[in-house]
């Protein structure tokens, strides 16, 4: 280190945060180095986001110092962190959704001192940006057309177009393809070695232990400790840090029998709001107590066909039948025929965050009894439901009538789910179900989904996490261009098939590799013997 340069690009010296009821935050002393990348661990609502959110200006600290390159200074508005180079990414999105990409990019570009561009010039420059990162995305699509991955692309973009020195961010490989993950840890590494620094939060001890120099891991708001990367000797270290001790062994499906089809698509096609077919002659059957994995990579249609299940996007052709009944032509109607959804944005679909978690619970069902009693809600047997539900799923939250948006990723997450299973749903779409959860929470949220499964509940389980769907399915369907490409028994087929098949690729009798068409008539995979 020359004489000039600074120690520490970033660091934090006894750091609290309260909220009304919480420490958020507990007398935190955190560092990071110019050009490293700084793991920071923990399970959720360890204090992880709300640390983060103090850095990039969107909470300030009750108490504690901020030093950036070594000088001490306040940081009153996510404004004076951009001004001092720090950037977040954070998991729920900041898009203005009736924006282009070019133009979500270019808000705010002279707040952080970058000179504002010409929007063909800027969309030229996203495109090769986006390129160096591993992926394509257009810089004139409207952002509320984008999948979940896409905005989250975004928003990366975002923040390097803004020059940040210091980058945050916040599980951003939640909804990436393997692919994309060895695209993005490339642009990470090399980030870093231009002498950025990167904090890099996840749950994923996997992706920390291949990327992070140092990680420092919180729990329960406490600082528990920082290890370097070189110096760790087994990940069981990591682990008890994170949750004080072991997780039980990952929640695998055995081998089950299937009753009677209970959900059936044929030939259905659906189109995005801009009026793109994006699903073609897609058919699908379902059992009761069958765990369906849909496995694909980001933007092939698993949005698209998770809402076309759920009766919130519209058929073009075909027809969903449910229990033999035509599917309803709304949600509500497809509620009644025992349908349940979990969306993959949990905050901008799923739940309101300025209601209480009790009036989140009851969104679905408060025009029925046990809710309703003549015309109007039943609050107290709602929020003795909520409190039930809230002990059973072990939701941390101020008790049913909490405001939801104080509560964490996952225990909104969990909120969710129990809304969601507790109509005792004959037909369950899961998209994305465990995005962004904590080792603890994915194992709880798949044993809920196992159990569903057990009790004659049939689920489609859409995931972007392989071992997930292999850990849950009785059969993998892999999507790729809005078409179902395969249809696999778990049991008969490896990772490596179904990795190949999301990308497009298929081995042919030869053990040759080719393009999957995707136009015209589709042939299914079938498993290795």
């Amino acid at each position: 280190m020359m004489p000039d340069e600074p120690k520490y690009a970033v660091r934090t010296v006894g750091i609290t945060k309260r909220f009304p009821g919480v420490v958020a935050n507990r007398s935190i002393d955190f560092d990071v180095l110019p050009g490293e990348i700084h793991g920071l661990l923990g399970e959720n609502g360890a204090g992880k986001t709300t640390l983060s959110s103090i850095l990039s200006g969107y909470y300030r600290p009750d108490e504690g110092e901020i030093y950036v390159r070594d000088k001490l200074v306040r940081i009153n508005s996510p404004k004076d962190a951009l001004k001092l180079g720090i950037g977040m990414v954070y998991q729920h999105f900041s898009l203005v959704p009736r924006f282009k990409v070019v133009e979500n990019v270019l808000l705010g570009l002279d707040v952080a001192g970058q000179q504002k561009r010409d929007l063909k010039t800027l969309a030229k420059q996203i495109s090769q940006r986006a390129s160096e990162l591993g992926f394509s995305i257009d810089p004139w699509a409207e952002v509320s057309e984008l999948s979940v991955g896409e905005q989250q692309r975004v928003e990366v973009l975002k923040v390097l177009f803004r020059g940040a020195s210091i980058i945050i961010l916040d599980e951003p490989t939640s909804v990436l393809a393997p692919v994309e993950v060895e695209g993005l840890f490339r642009t990470i590494n090399s980030l870093a070695t231009q002498g950025r620094s990167i904090i890099f939060i996840t749950h994923k001890l996997v992706e920390a232990l291949e990327l992070c120099d140092r990680m420092t891991v919180l729990r329960s708001g406490i600082k528990v400790g920082t290890l370097s990367r070189t110096g760790l000797t087994s990940t069981r270290e990591v682990v008890q840090m994170m949750f004080g001790g072991e997780i039980e062994p990952t929640t695998r499906r055995g081998t089950t029998r299937v009753g009677d089809e209970v959900l059936r698509a044929e030939d259905i096609a659906v189109k995005n709001d801009l009026g793109q077919e994006v699903l073609k002659d897609v058919s699908l059957t379902l059992h009761k107590g069958e765990i369906l994995g849909l496995a694909g990579v980001e933007g092939n249609g698993q949005k698209e066909l998770a809402e076309a299940l759920a009766a919130i996007r519209p058929l073009e052709a075909g027809r969903i039948l449910i229990g033999g009944k035509v599917s309803g032509p709304n949600p509500e109607d497809q509620y009644d025929l025992g349908v349940a959804y979990i969306t993959d944005d949990r905050v901008g679909e799923g739940l309101v965050g300025d209601l209480s978690v009790a009036e989140n619970f009851v969104l679905k069902s408060f025009r029925r009894p046990p809710h309703r009693k003549g015309l109007i809600v039943d609050w107290r047997e709602v929020e003795k439901e909520t409190d039930q539900l809230i002990r059973e799923y072990g939701i941390v939250a101020r008790g049913p009538k909490g405001v939801a948006r104080t509560l964490s990723g996952g225990n909104l997450q969990k909120l969710l789910v129990a809304r969601e299973l507790s109509g005792k749903p004959i037909v369950l779409i899961a998209n994305q179900p465990t995005h962004g959860l904590d080792a603890r929470t994915t194992e709880y949220i798949h044993q809920k989904l196992v159990e569903q499964a057990s009790e004659g509940t049939a689920v489609v389980l859409i995931s972007n996490d392989l071992d997930e769907v292999f850990s849950l399915s009785d059969t993998i369907a892999v999507i790729y261009g809005g078409q179902i490409i395969g249809l696999l028994p778990r049991e008969q087929t490896s990772k490596e098939q179904v990795a190949h098949l999301m990308v497009g690729l298929r081995e042919d009798s030869g053990g040759t590799q080719t393009a999957t068409k995707t136009s015209g008539d589709v042939e299914l995979a079938q498993p290795k013997t």
